[in-house]
């Protein structure tokens, strides 16, 4: 926009044209024409730079409006976009206005709509829809105003007819939801995928809006086992806070952990919201286990500990411990200065062990080197700048875990 040769006089009126993608973007499941109409149907993006650039800003437009709509069961894809005014070359100085359209249609499958009417005529086709692959998992929720809604989890592979088709398009939604997302490769046929669908009535019939889902990627591990790893995991902003993601995990750990060729389940690059999610589930499902009652909590981590919750739910040992000190920090008294001392202390031990590693590393790279090369090419940590990164790591930790068994024991 600022390009060489611009006037000042023209960059400030440009300015005017400079609008927020976020803000631009419109999405909607819709499940009947009304719904075109409803603002209440209408969700934002969270993030909007894997499209439009780290800006996240569209130039060259005013009032602009940009519709991304699907059809709730089948996900047809509507795509257009309005405006107020847009930028005239011709008077501007050459200066063009930015691509809208085309950024998002370079990213989501061919076929899409442009035309409303085509849109609203298409719906009529989601009254034939139904899930694909295998309902493994069905469970109810209450919204804020109190309606029961039934929600159904599907398991599907490579090998479920026409799934991938449909993929193609739910996939889409990772753009605007995940950040640092890409697509999967989908002739790898170790894909797993657990898709979540409202089931609800319209004109008398049953029907299957789509709500999220998440994939899974089963890792070989030898001889002949496998490790699954949580990939990716979306609920779409409609269905939040319902409980769907807690289900999805769920229904995840239901299909493996009975598996005897599952050595672990693991995650992939957890965000803080997903963190949260597995915390949450985790330490519940912990908490029925004997190794983890109270008495054995206070007397520190234990292989027993890993092995049970290992052997009956498939966590991984890095998981098994985070869950030991969540559950540790309930069964501390947190008034016993004492016991909340050694309880602070166990944790700091752990996270200290990043430091102990640096040492051993700092004391071979001595060895090998002369001490001048040694004082040049070297950054140590102090142990003041060690003690207050503990500090402050601990306390973040502490924040995270109590809001867990806030959330816990608010039930």
């Amino acid at each position: 926009m600022a390009g060489t040769g611009i006037s000042s006089i023209t960059k400030n009126a440009l300015q005017n044209y400079v609008l927020d993608s976020n803000e631009a973007l419109e999405f909607k499941l819709v499940k009947c024409p009304e719904d075109l109409e409803d603002e209440s149907t209408t969700f934002r993006p969270e993030m909007s730079h894997q499209v439009y650039g780290d800006s996240e800003q569209i130039f060259g437009y005013s009032g602009l409006r940009i519709k991304v709509y699907y059809s709730a069961c089948r996900l047809t894809t509507y795509l257009s976009y309005t405006y107020g005014e847009r930028v005239n070359p011709e008077k501007f100085e050459g200066v063009k206005p930015d691509e809208v359209i085309k950024p998002i249609a370079e990213r989501i499958p061919p076929g899409y709509l442009t035309n409303l009417e085509d849109f609203v005529a298409s719906l009529e086709k989601d009254a034939s829809f139904r899930p694909y692959g295998e309902m493994t998992h069905r469970f109810t929720a209450a919204t804020e105003s109190g309606e029961q809604k039934t929600l159904e989890v599907y398991f599907c592979d490579g090998t479920t007819p026409n799934f991938l088709d449909y993929h193609q398009r739910f996939q889409t939604f990772i753009l605007w939801y995940i950040d640092a997302a890409s697509y999967i490769d989908t002739d790898d046929d170790k894909w797993r995928f657990f898709v979540t669908y409202e089931k609800f009535q319209a004109d008398g019939q049953t029907r299957y809006a789509f709500v999220g889902f998440a994939s899974v990627y089963q890792y070989y591990a030898y001889p002949d086992n496998i490790r699954p790893r949580i990939s990716q995991m979306l609920v779409l902003p409609p269905f939040q806070r319902l409980g769907v993601g807690t289900e999805m995990l769920k229904t995840i750990y239901m299909r493996y952990q009975d598996d005897p060729k599952v050595l672990d389940i693991t995650v992939e690059d957890p965000s803080d919201n997903f963190a949260r999610l597995r915390d949450y589930v985790d330490s519940k499902n912990c908490m029925k286990l004997d190794s983890f009652h109270s008495e054995k909590l206070n007397q520190g981590y234990s292989e027993a500990m890993v092995d049970e919750a290992k052997t009956k739910l498939k966590l991984n040992k890095r998981q098994i411990r985070r869950v030991y000190e969540i559950l540790r920090l309930r069964a501390t008294n947190l008034s016993d200065n004492e016991a909340y001392r050694k309880y602070r202390l166990d944790v700091k031990s752990r996270l200290n062990i990043q430091y102990k590693k640096e040492d051993r590393y700092m004391e071979k790279l001595k060895k090998m080197l002369r001490p001048e090369e040694y004082a040049a090419t070297v950054s140590t940590t102090s142990q003041d700048q060690r003690v207050e990164s503990l500090d402050r790591q601990y306390s973040q930790l502490e924040d995270h875990y109590l809001h867990i068994l806030d959330r816990i024991f608010a039930q």
